[in-house]
C-alpha cells in the first residue's frame, strides 16, 4: 500500500495485492477498520482501510484496542499531517519512527461524539469534495479543449475550411495543400547543453543552467534554478539567445518553451535540446507542434518502451511538422496565445477555487474534532 495519493479518506482499491504465500513471509497486514499512516516522505497521510490490507515499510497500521469509530481518528489524524510531517527524522530522508507515532496524543471523547462528528463529517466533506472534483472536471475540460485548438491549428491553419492534401505523417492524415513538411534540421539548428558531473558541480566559474524541470510548456520555471561550472568555451557553446527554442530530451519528452532571455548570463544542460530557428521560422509555432504530437504521444510510440523514452537529437533534427507560410506561423502562433492566456486565467481562477476549498476542508475536520465547531448532534 502507497499512500501517497490518499489522505482522510477510505481506500477503495489498490493497484497491487499479496498472496497468502507473501503475507506469510512476514509482511505487516492490519484488519478491516483500521488506519494506515505514511511514515516516509511524504509523511502524514492516513487512510482507513475496508479490508485487510498489507503495506509497506514506508508505512505504520493503526489498529483500535477498544470499541472506536475509526472515522473519527482517521479525520483526526488527517488534520494533523503536518505536525506528523514535523516529526519526522533522518539525514537520507525523514522517517516517523514508530516510537514518535505511538507517543502523539489524540482526542478521544465519548462514543456518541465519535460518532457523531464523524457522520457530520462524511456529509460535509463529501459536498466539498463533489464541488472540488466538479471543478477539476471543468480544469480537464478547458486542457482538452486547449490541446484540440492547438492540434487544429497547426493541422488546419486559423483561416476556415481550404484545399487540403494526405500527408506522409503517421499522426496527421491531412494539412492544407499549400503547406509542407520539411523535417526540422531545415529551419533550425539543434545542439544539447553541458552534462553535469562532479567537476561541472565543484568548478569555480559557476553559472545558472536550465535543467528539464525548468522548463514547462510555454514558460520557465525559475524557483529552483541551478547552476555548475561553465567555462569560456562552454559558455560560448551553450549561449541563449532571444527566440531559441528549449525542449526535453527526457522527462515530458517534447516539452518545450521559448527563451525570453528572463535571466542573465543563463545556460543549459545536456538533457536539454536549444533549437535555432532560420530562414525566418517561428520557434513558438514549432513549439505548438511539439505539443500536439506530445499529447498524442508520438515521441512515446516512436521510443524504446522497454527503456525511458528520449528524444535524441538525431530523432528531432528528421522529424516532420505540417509547416505553413513564415506569415501564416506568425498568425497560428497569435491566434494559439491569444486561447492560452484567456485558458491560463481560467485555470488559475479554477485552481484558486479548489484551492479554497482545499483549505476549508481541512479548517472543518479541524474545528470538528477539536471540539471548537459545535456539531448539532452532540450539542443536542
Amino acid at each position: 500500500m502507497d499512500l501517497a495519493p490518499v489522505d482522510g479518506r477510505i481506500i477503495k482499491e489498490c493497484g497491487r495485492t499479496l498472496t497468502q504465500k507473501g503475507l506469510s513471509s512476514g509482511s505487516t497486514c492490519v484488519p478491516k477498520g483500521s488506519l494506515i499512516v505514511s511514515t516516509r516522505a511524504p509523511i502524514g497521510y492516513v487512510a482507513e482501510v475496508p479490508c485487510p490490507t498489507a503495506f509497506n515499510q514506508g508505512c505504520r497500521g493503526l489498529v483500535p484496542l477498544r470499541p472506536v469509530d475509526i472515522r473519527f481518528f482517521r479525520y483526526q489524524l488527517s488534520a494533523r499531517g503536518d505536525f506528523l510531517g514535523s516529526r519526522g527524522q533522518g539525514s537520507t530522508f525523514a522517517e516517523l519512527s514508530t516510537d514518535s507515532l505511538a507517543s502523539i496524543h489524540v482526542v478521544v471523547p465519548s462514543i456518541k461524539t465519535q460518532n457523531a462528528t464523524a457522520d457530520y463529517l462524511d456529509t460535509e466533506t463529501a459536498r466539498i469534495d463533489a464541488l472540488i472534483e466538479k471543478k477539476q472536471q471543468m480544469i480537464d475540460l478547458l486542457d482538452e479543449r486547449f490541446e484540440a485548438a492547438v492540434f487544429s491549428a497547426i493541422t488546419r491553419g486559423v483561416d476556415g475550411r481550404r484545399p487540403v492534401r494526405s500527408t506522409v505523417l503517421t499522426w496527421i492524415a491531412e494539412i492544407p495543400a499549400d503547406w509542407a513538411t520539411p523535417t526540422v534540421s531545415m529551419n533550425f539548428d539543434l545542439q544539447l547543453g553541458k552534462m553535469l558531473n562532479a567537476d561541472a558541480a565543484a568548478g569555480p566559474e559557476q553559472h545558472p543552467y536550465l535543467r528539464n524541470v525548468n522548463v514547462q510548456w510555454g514558460r520557465f520555471d525559475f524557483e529552483d534554478l541551478a547552476s555548475m561550472h561553465f567555462d569560456m568555451g562552454d559558455r560560448r557553446r551553450c549561449e541563449l539567445r532571444v527566440g531559441d527554442l528549449l525542449v526535453c530530451e527526457g522527462g515530458e519528452v517534447g516539452r518545450a518553451a521559448v527563451w525570453a532571455g528572463e535571466v542573465s548570463d543563463c545556460y543549459y544542460q545536456k538533457a536539454i535540446h536549444r533549437v535555432r530557428p532560420r530562414h525566418g521560422s517561428n520557434g513558438r509555432y514549432l513549439m505548438y507542434c511539439l505539443r500536439a504530437a506530445a499529447k498524442m504521444s508520438v515521441f512515446a510510440v516512436e521510443g524504446n518502451l522497454s527503456t525511458i523514452v528520449h528524444l535524441t537529437g538525431e530523432q528531432l533534427r528528421v522529424h516532420r511538422f505540417p509547416w505553413p507560410s513564415s506569415d501564416e506561423q506568425a498568425r497560428i502562433v497569435r491566434y494559439l496565445d491569444d486561447i492560452a492566456l484567456r485558458h491560463a486565467e481560467l485555470n488559475a481562477t479554477l485552481e484558486h477555487q479548489v484551492d479554497l476549498l482545499t483549505e476549508r476542508r481541512h479548517a472543518l475536520i479541524t474545528a470538528a474534532v477539536t471540539g471548537e465547531l459545535d456539531i448539532p448532534t452532540v450539542a443536542a
